[in-house]
């Protein structure tokens, strides 16, 4: 990974160029930096604009990546920043501070669509709106998700994450019973903190009676996973179907007949997913992906969602930083090390601004 120098960009009839002044390291976004490479591994050299990070990849890695040999890949989901050119067609975001989203956010210009933008309000800074997509967007089509497939409650694992705590807001707001998973007892006081009802620990020994009841007494039947691995989304549809057994009912040997669903929406445990078929015939596990979820809504929705996001930036969409860090420093194995162990309360937003 390293940085490339390029020519400053003119906007077309229906472009702004955009000063980038603030974008944050997503999940999403280590996982094109990275992909199968073996980062315990990575080292950096040079300094500044010259920094280049390297790091070892596997034979399963190089399998899995092949396709991906010999390309060029910008980084960078998502940003906040200036609007400091525009075209004919494009005039009245001249000098605005905007959000955008469109990949290639770790530069310090970016080119983009008009209509790509998102003009904030004039109290908000570029941090306020450096990560006002993805998370934001991710919390609210959860429960877009949820009303429009017929549950009445969610689960939602890795809880105590930025977009986890954005979604408790959303939820305690519009009265949504939701499910918190976490993984420490520290995790679960930050959210019962925040007012959360439903939160259980899956270092516990406890964890399965604990998720089983949350699920009996909020009805939850649709989870979103974050961690795609492992044998969590097969025990979220087990507390499904033991909570539905406790309904009493006409016995089935095709277990409960309310449809149970788990999206793996993540990979923070990227081993294999690991399905232990208890839970009935009615069930569901599969990949969701925002973009692909904001096509199926339609514009309209996803509009409703944005202007939402904007008038609560500060507030329910709030993100915290724990480090504000320059491109070159993104490029720092040691620096590399600390972000990308996706912990709680540790989140990286980059500066494409800062010096060198």
């Amino acid at each position: 990974m390293r940085l490339a120098a390029k020519k400053m960009p003119t906007p077309g009839p229906d472009e702004v160029l955009v000063r980038i002044e603030a974008t944050p390291i997503n999940p999403s976004d280590q996982g094109v930096m990275f992909g199968w490479s073996s980062m315990d591994k990575a080292t950096s050299t040079g300094t500044g604009a010259d920094t280049i990070l390297k790091a070892p990849v596997s034979k399963h890695g190089m399998q899995v990546m092949k396709a991906r040999v010999g390309q060029d890949l910008s980084i960078g989901n998502e940003g906040s920043g200036t609007v400091v050119a525009v075209g004919e067609n494009a005039q009245g975001l001249m000098g605005k501070l905007v959000g955008l989203m469109g990949g290639e956010m770790y530069a310090q210009y970016r080119l983009v669509k008009a209509a790509m933008c998102l003009p904030l309000g004039p109290d908000h800074t570029a941090k306020d709106g450096a990560a006002c997509f993805v998370n934001p967007l991710t919390a609210s089509s959860m429960v877009e998700a949820m009303q429009l497939e017929g549950h009445t409650a969610l689960v939602h694992t890795a809880a105590a994450s930025n977009l986890g705590q954005m979604l408790n807001r959303i939820c305690q707001a519009d009265g949504v019973q939701l499910v918190n998973i976490v993984r420490s007892e520290a995790q679960e006081k930050l959210l019962r903190d925040m007012g959360a009802q439903y939160v259980v620990d899956s270092s516990k020994d406890s964890f399965m009676a604990d998720l089983t009841d949350a699920v009996h007494e909020t009805g939850a039947t649709l989870a979103f996973d974050a961690t795609g691995g492992g044998r969590l989304a097969s025990d979220i549809l087990s507390a499904m179907e033991a909570a539905a057994a406790r309904t009493p009912g006409a016995y089935s040997i095709y277990g409960s007949v309310k449809h149970k669903q788990v999206y793996l929406y993540g990979g923070l445990d990227t081993s294999e997913t690991i399905l232990t078929r208890g839970y009935g015939m009615a069930w569901g596990v599969g990949g969701w992906l925002l973009p692909n979820f904001l096509a199926r809504v339609g514009q309209e929705a996803a509009d409703r969602m944005r202007a939402r996001v904007v008038q609560e930036l500060t507030t329910t969409f709030a993100n915290d930083y724990s480090d504000e860090i320059s491109l070159a420093d993104a490029l720092q194995s040691e620096v590399v090390a600390r972000y990308n162990a996706k912990k709680t309360g540790a989140k990286f937003l980059i500066n494409p601004q800062l010096p060198m």
